[in-house]
C-alpha cells in the first residue's frame, strides 16, 4: 500500500464547471478494450470507465485515494491508478473480487502510477472493510446502486442469423445481494453504505453516485431520487446533478449505443400504447461533506480533460 503522503488542504467547493458530462463518444467496448480482461464482460452492471474517468480527474489529485464499495470489476479502482491516484474497492461477490484483482494487476502491469486494491466483504460494514489507516483520508467516493437483479445484458443467438436471441450476462449472483431487495431494503442498505463512506472520507470529500431509473414489472423505480434520500439520511449534502452522456455526439446529434434488448422492450412498449423513452445518460449525483459548522466543503482539480475519447 503506498503511504499516501500527499495529502492536499481542501479547497472550498468552486461553481460546478458543467452538467453535462461527454463519456459517451467512445463505445464501452472500445474503452475497455486492452485495458480489462476479456472476462470482465461477464459483469451485469459495469460502470463506463470515462465516467469513473472523468469524475476522478474533477475531483481529485495525483495522489489522493479513491473508493468504490460497490466495486464490480473494479473500473474506479483500475481508472483512478492510470491518473495517478490509489484506490481501493470493496465487492461482495466472490467472483466479481477475484475479476477485480485480474484488472488490478493488469493495471500495474500496464504501468500505471497508482496503486489498488480490492476487499471481499458487505459494503453496508464499509468502515470495518476498509483499513484503519485510510479512514479520513479518503478524497473521493464513486458508485453506483444496482437497478435490479437483472440488466439488459448481451444478446446471443444458437448460430449466425437463426435461432432465438437469449439473454447473457445480465444477471448479479446470489439472491441476498442488494440487487434482489425490493426497492425500500435496497434504499435502506444504500443509506447504510453511503453512512459508511462518510465516515471513512477525508474533510472536504466528496461523494459522486451514478443511477438511472428502470422498471420493475412495469413500474418504474426512481433509483435517483431513492440515492438523493439516501446522501441526506447519510448526513451528506447535495451539490450537483450532472448527467453523464452514454450516447455520442456527432454533428450535433445524438448516437445512440442501446442494446438489443432496451431497443425491443421501447418497441414493445409503444406498440402496446404505453410511450417511453430510451434512456441515453446517467444521473451522476455528488454530495459534499459539511463540516462541523454546517458548510460544505469540497476538492476539485484545476482543469478536467475531455472524458469521451481514447481508452
Amino acid at each position: 500500500m503506498a503511504d499516501g503522503a500527499h495529502e492536499p488542504t481542501p479547497a472550498p467547493v468552486p461553481a460546478p464547471q458543467g452538467s453535462v458530462f461527454l463519456t459517451g463518444q467512445v463505445c464501452s467496448r472500445d474503452q475497455r478494450l486492452g485495458r480489462y480482461t476479456k472476462e470482465s464482460i461477464a459483469h451485469p452492471g459495469k460502470m463506463l470507465p470515462s465516467i469513473a474517468r472523468y469524475l476522478i480527474h474533477t475531483y481529485t489529485r495525483p495522489g489522493d485515494w479513491v473508493c468504490d464499495p460497490m466495486a464490480g470489476i473494479a473500473t474506479t479502482i483500475v481508472e483512478a491508478m492510470h491518473l495517478g491516484r490509489h484506490g481501493i474497492g470493496v465487492e461482495y461477490e466472490t467472483r466479481w473480487a477475484a475479476l477485480a484483482a485480474d484488472n488490478l494487476r493488469l493495471a500495474t502491469a500496464q504501468g500505471a502510477t497508482g496503486t489498488g486494491q480490492i476487499v471481499r466483504g458487505d459494503s453496508r460494514h464499509l468502515p470495518a472493510l476498509v483499513p484503519p489507516e485510510l479512514h479520513g483520508r479518503i478524497a473521493l467516493v464513486i458508485t453506483s446502486p444496482p437497478y435490479g437483479p437483472s440488466t439488459h445484458g448481451h444478446a446471443r443467438t444458437p448460430g449466425p442469423r437463426r435461432g432465438k436471441v437469449r439473454k447473457i450476462n445480465h444477471q448479479y449472483g446470489g439472491t441476498d445481494n442488494l440487487a434482489y431487495q425490493d426497492p425500500d431494503h435496497l434504499a435502506a442498505g444504500f443509506t447504510q453504505i453511503l453512512t459508511g463512506a462518510a465516515a471513512i472520507l477525508r474533510p472536504g470529500g466528496i461523494v459522486a453516485v451514478t443511477a438511472r431509473p428502470y422498471r420493475r414489472h412495469g413500474e418504474l423505480v426512481d433509483i435517483p431520487g431513492m440515492v438523493v434520500a439516501a446522501g441526506i439520511a447519510a448526513g451528506l449534502r447535495p451539490h450537483e446533478e450532472c448527467g453523464a452522456l452514454i450516447a455520442g455526439i456527432r454533428s450535433g446529434r445524438l448516437v445512440p449505443r442501446a442494446s438489443f434488448f432496451q431497443q425491443k422492450n421501447i418497441r414493445d412498449a409503444i406498440a402496446a400504447g404505453d410511450p417511453q423513452w430510451l434512456l441515453q445518460h446517467e444521473d451522476v449525483l455528488v454530495f459534499a461533506t459539511v463540516d462541523p459548522a454546517g458548510r460544505m466543503v469540497g476538492t476539485r482539480a484545476p482543469v478536467p480533460p475531455p472524458a469521451g475519447g481514447g481508452r
